[in-house]
């Protein structure tokens, strides 16, 4: 039986206007931006709902002044920001988006390639400072026949995987698990050794961070280029500002830091030989849409008493006692 009582939900930020009208009209929507007061704001309400994207953080402390809370939701994929464990002990579904991002974070690691591979941004930059010269001192190279090593053969793994096969590269790939695949895999160490770039598609869990170390980078080639847009932490970036010093690698391109926004001192961003996006390889129109609607979709099913598409529910059943 689903209720016709208009529920309570704390948003923690906005969302694509669909969305957002989609939730509005099933939901009584407190919000709490940039500068509120979360827990006040929480405590003033009957909430059932927690409705972040990618800053607002769900943590115990929340989640304890919302004792009625059935679902916590995300529109987007990671979940770093959402305490999944805490949540999964209360019983409260975990939301999130699965897939949404593959194909647009494909695209947006392949611009970087093709970016800092080509030294286009930089081309860029001198023709609009009117050094039309720069041509004659241009030095770039291409991606057909390179070797390409992607660390996590998932859903994003296996989209870059195929455009750059597209591309004329040499594709290789790591993971943790056994994946099948038309690309051959080998150790992490290997791939790292055999690259002309490498590029990070692991999510940002205890064991991965600072997966990319002093030792790490020191296997790659001296010509190589690395590729973020998983999760900055995932990058030792004291290590990498070194390696980008000594000339042991080449070159930085990233979506994303271990510190957002990152501090003024933050030695990679004015590098040389860093292109940093301010993550928003996910904020194209098409896929922003997409998540957020689908999220809020799921969530109104489960405050209506209905069920949310199984994909979506991020479970945690091992860890409740």
């Amino acid at each position: 039986m689903h209720s016709t009582l208009k529920k309570y939900v704390l948003l923690l930020e906005t969302i694509d206007d669909e969305a957002d009208q989609l939730l509005r009209n099933s939901a009584i929507v407190i919000e709490a931006f940039d500068g509120s007061d979360i827990v006040k704001l929480a405590q003033s309400s009957d909430i059932s709902a927690i409705i972040t994207r990618g800053k607002g953080i769900v943590n115990k402390h929340l989640m304890d002044v919302c004792p009625h809370l059935e679902v916590v939701a995300r529109c987007g994929v990671g979940l770093d920001n959402i305490d999944v464990a805490e949540a999964s002990r209360r019983k409260v579904k975990v939301i999130n988006a699965p897939g949404s991002n593959s194909g647009t974070i494909a695209e947006h690691t392949l611009t970087l390639m093709l970016m800092s591979i080509r030294n286009a941004w930089k081309s860029v930059e001198r023709v609009k400072a009117g050094d039309w010269a720069w041509r004659s001192r241009y030095q770039g190279d291409e991606l057909r026949g390179k070797t390409l090593g992607i660390l996590g053969m998932g859903n994003i793994g296996k989209r870059v995987a195929g455009l750059a096969s597209a591309f004329g590269m040499h594709v290789i790939f790591w993971d943790k698990f056994p994946v099948e695949s038309e690309f051959k895999s080998f150790e992490m160490n290997e791939v790292l050794q055999r690259s002309d770039i490498v590029t990070i598609h692991v999510p940002l869990l205890s064991e991965t961070a600072n997966l990319i170390g002093r030792k790490e980078l020191s296997l790659m080639q001296p010509h190589a280029i690395l590729i973020n847009a998983a999760r900055g932490a995932i990058v030792d970036e004291d290590a990498l500002t070194e390696a980008l010093n000594m000339d042991y690698i080449a070159g930085f391109a990233a979506d994303v830091l271990a510190t957002e926004p990152p501090p003024g001192d933050n030695p990679l961003v004015n590098h040389p030989k860093t292109l940093i996006t301010p993550h928003s390889g996910s904020l194209t129109k098409t896929t922003y849409r997409e998540m957020c609607v689908s999220t809020i979709e799921n969530v109104v099913s489960i405050l209506n008493g209905g069920k949310a598409d199984p994909a979506s529910v991020f479970n945690r059943e091992s860890i409740l006692p």
